[in-house]
């Protein structure tokens, strides 16, 4: 079934050479869309150099991140199915094959990563070293592994969704595609996870379809623009922020990554014996922030950073309490435990069935009203 993979590219010249290169040895009847986001690393030029009718090159003068070019490259696609993938993965034999069986309207199919040991092991994925480097990939051995492995699971699913992965396009398109608030990257995944869940999508890892990541090597294991970078880490914390503010919550999964989305609470945080450090740490966890202190400074800083408006965000303290959960902070006895309370209380809240009335936490009083 012919299918769209899209691959954007930024800086990783020698790790998108190899994902081409898989894509030619077991992509079969696959259109790939490669962008180039702006690399510097001669990219683009290889790209130009390149004799396929399959592939459709996409040269941008900026860099605007995956968050962007996975949807771009949606609309530019034309077929019905498309998948991505990230420029430091490689496919193995059957990957396509294995991953279009399931793919039907309403569904989202995701492959089966395998990773060299830098992040935990789990359920949705096997940890095995076939090289951490471009030059260092092992074909052969990666190659028989995934012959073996895909006979041994041989039409399995389980109930999981991470990148790479793959859908009918209209599914996608039909949502509104990425939010990008969360361009150029960072938790855009996560929240396209919940909300295809919240359309009412299937979630399917196919455990016969297997590629290798060399894991985020293009951004967060990035030279020059990863985790060693300011702006790479002021870009994570600004999206870990807006996921917060969207969904009152942080990222929760099960076992296989299947994500956990507990309701959205109206919450008040009522601050006491306030500092300014506090305004910072819990405005995002807060539908309504109420305080004594002058907050002008802190939206000043913020707002350019946020898509919501923190003028109706942060209020006086005198002002009136609206919110259907009202939480009182003592800024003088407020502790770290207090705060991974917080953090959980939609948790504490949908699994304990709270009723109405006030109630403690730590240090903090809870009221359901």
């Amino acid at each position: 079934m012919r299918h769209t993979v899209i691959v954007p590219s930024y800086n990783t010249l020698e790790h998108t050479k190899n994902t081409y290169e898989s894509l030619l040895k077991y992509g079969g009847d696959v259109d790939i869309i490669i962008i180039d986001d702006a690399s510097e690393d001669g990219t683009a030029e290889w790209l130009l150099s390149l004799s396929d009718e399959r592939l459709n090159r996409v040269i941008s003068p900026e860099r605007k991140g995956h968050t962007y070019w996975y949807d771009e490259g949606m609309r530019l696609a034309e077929t019905d199915i498309v998948s991505i993938l990230h420029s430091d993965m490689v496919i193995g034999p059957g990957y396509f094959e294995n991953m279009l069986k399931h793919v039907e309207r309403g569904k989202v199919v995701c492959a089966t990563r395998i990773e060299p040991p830098i992040h935990p092991e789990g359920k949705e994925k096997v940890v095995r070293n076939f090289g951490m480097e471009a030059n260092e990939f092992m074909w052969e051995a990666f190659e028989n592994f995934v012959t073996k492995e895909s006979y041994t699971y041989k039409d399995k699913t389980t109930r999981g969704i991470f990148a790479p992965w793959m859908l009918y396009k209209e599914d996608h398109l039909s949502i509104g595609g990425h939010d990008q608030r969360f361009a150029p990257f960072g938790y855009e995944d996560s929240d396209i996870f919940n909300r295809w869940i919240q359309a009412g999508y299937e979630m399917v890892q196919a455990r016969d379809s297997f590629c290798y990541h060399m894991t985020c090597r293009g951004h967060r294991w990035n030279k020059g623009v990863g985790i060693e970078n300011p702006d790479y880490r002021k870009i994570m914390d600004r999206c870990r922020k807006e996921f917060i503010r969207k969904w009152g919550d942080w990222i929760q999964n099960d076992e296989y990554q299947h994500p956990i989305i507990w309701k959205k609470y109206d919450r008040g945080i009522i601050l006491t014996n306030d500092k300014p450090e506090l305004i910072e740490m819990l405005e995002p966890w807060a539908d309504t922030l109420y305080t004594s202190l002058d907050y002008k400074d802190y939206i000043e800083k913020e707002q350019e950073d946020t898509v919501t408006n923190l003028w109706d965000r942060i209020k006086p303290f005198d002002n009136e309490k609206q919110n259907s959960i009202l939480i009182e902070v003592d800024g003088n006895n407020f502790t770290q435990q207090d705060f991974i309370y917080l953090q959980k209380l939609a948790e504490i809240l949908d699994t304990q069935n709270v009723e109405k009335g006030k109630f403690k936490l730590g240090n903090l009083i809870i009221e359901v009203v």
